[in-house]
């Protein structure tokens, strides 16, 4: 009887298989040849980044317009110059572009964008064989928002002076973005004040520790210790410090002022009624912007859910903006609280839908005794036809402007705060609006004249 151990794994193979090709019997019993990968196989390739991708590419199109884009406030702050010392710094035009595309694409992480500048042929066409890392990814974003509150600016001047743009109507809506704290971050006073002490004392504990025994650790592990301790009392006592305004948000809604709760992690962030009905924290996303053309004029953040008190902020700003403000102003039912029309009514028209009364038999469209003039005024204009049809064009545009943010990664934010928050919406709004110059006017960008297949698809 043969042993069962003297037997081979595998069964020899015949020695006429070529080299990649992989013996399959079939039924009949017969040796089938196929291709297998040989990777092994060195192969050589001459190629160079610029051919990589073609002509007409969103990744030229952006880098034309950051080539032209005015980044003297950055360049401002690099210190390296030339026959100085230092290290020579990564152009700004680089990080501009990377975001830029990024953010076209649906990416919203620096890590992710880190790892694509060595494995997407677009990122390295981009980078042109500049290194780039995470770290200097995040950076940028959060360092430069006023060069990207002007570089907005500049985007919608350049369409105005070449009539794109005229600013004759603007829609203005809110959005609401999922904060990146997490709901079980969010703390009451009681506990914010004691997780506040238990911070100071673990800071102090790490100080003491230190000073008793310095070689314990390397100074890298001292500082990294110490900076980690004083970051997290730094979070608690910005949780604390914005309580008074979440506790004067819940008296007014009618509720107890002790159920006010701030996160440990984004002390900005607020718990929000999103849009399917669930509560989160949340940044409410404002965005204002031209009906004729769907370019964004106009970029905030707040972290109050309620749109009531952000229609004379945004007026505001696109009045300072472009020395001029807009003849008509469509907002949703959120927006006309009595102050707020009464703010704007000198500067522009308000166009937005009448509240339905209790009584059916009473005309929403007819002035109330306790009417201010601009109030009356509102109610009256709403009542026409004419006024139906121009407010048509609010979802139109607004809801139109909020889904492609939306395709571009706007679900979630991977940042904390509001500043930096409000940044991450200007590289959106900088990023629709250059897909926008392309459809509308290429030549500013000097791409030529627009095929029509690519005006719709960047609308």
């Amino acid at each position: 009887m043969t042993d069962a151990r003297s037997l081979p794994l595998f069964p020899e193979e015949p020695d006429a298989t070529p080299m990649g090709a992989l013996p399959v019997r079939s039924s009949a019993q017969a040796v089938a040849r196929v291709l297998m990968p040989n990777r092994t196989q060195i192969e050589l390739r001459a190629v160079d980044l610029e051919s990589l991708l073609p002509e007409g590419h969103r990744a030229r199109v952006i880098w034309a317009y950051v080539q032209h884009a005015d980044l003297s406030g950055i360049y401002a702050g690099i210190k390296a110059v030339e026959g100085g010392c230092g290290r020579t710094p990564i152009a700004p035009e680089i990080l501009l572009a990377l975001w830029l595309f990024a953010t076209v694409q649906g990416v919203g992480s620096a890590r992710a964008i880190a790892r694509f500048t060595e494995e997407h042929d677009a990122y390295r066409w981009i980078c042109g064989g500049v290194s780039v890392n995470y770290h200097t990814l995040s950076d940028f974003r959060a360092d430069h928002g006023a060069v990207l509150d002007e570089l907005l600016t500049d985007s919608v001047a350049v369409l105005v002076a070449a009539k794109a743009v005229t600013l004759k109507r603007v829609a203005q809506d809110g959005m609401r973005v999922r904060a990146s704290a997490g709901a079980a971050s969010f703390r009451r006073r009681g506990s914010l004040e004691q997780h506040l002490a238990d911070a100071r004392a673990q800071v102090a504990a790490l100080k003491r520790q230190i000073d008793a025994d310095p070689t314990a650790l390397s100074r890298r592990q001292q500082a990294a210790r110490v900076r980690a301790a004083r970051e997290r009392e730094d979070r608690v006592n910005q949780a604390l410090t914005r309580m008074p305004e979440l506790e004067r948000i819940k008296a007014q809604q009618g509720k107890l002022s002790e159920t006010a709760r701030s996160s440990t992690t984004d002390a900005a962030a607020t718990v929000m009624k999103m849009g399917d009905g669930g509560f989160r924290p949340a940044y409410n996303a404002q965005f204002a912007t031209d009906t004729e053309s769907q370019v964004i004029v106009g970029v905030e953040v707040v972290t109050v859910g309620s749109d009531l008190a952000q229609l004379a902020p945004m007026v505001k700003q696109v009045t300072e903006r472009y020395a001029q403000t807009p003849d008509e102003w469509l907002v949703d039912g959120g927006y006309p609280a009595h102050q707020q029309l009464d703010a704007v009514a000198e500067q522009t028209t308000v166009y937005a839908p009448v509240p339905k009364p209790k009584d059916p038999a009473v005309d929403p469209h007819a002035a109330k005794p306790e009417d201010s003039d601009a109030v009356a005024a509102w109610r009256q204009r709403l009542g026409t036809d004419d006024a139906q049809v121009i407010y048509r064009e609010r979802a139109a545009t607004a809801e139109c402007v909020n889904a492609h943010a939306r395709n571009r990664g706007l679900q979630q934010l991977r940042v904390r705060g509001r500043t930096k928050v409000r940044n991450v919406l200007l590289f959106h709004a900088l990023a629709h609006n250059l897909m926008r110059t392309l459809a509308l006017v290429p030549e500013v960008l000097g791409l030529g004249t627009a095929a029509p297949e690519m005006a719709v698809m960047t609308r």
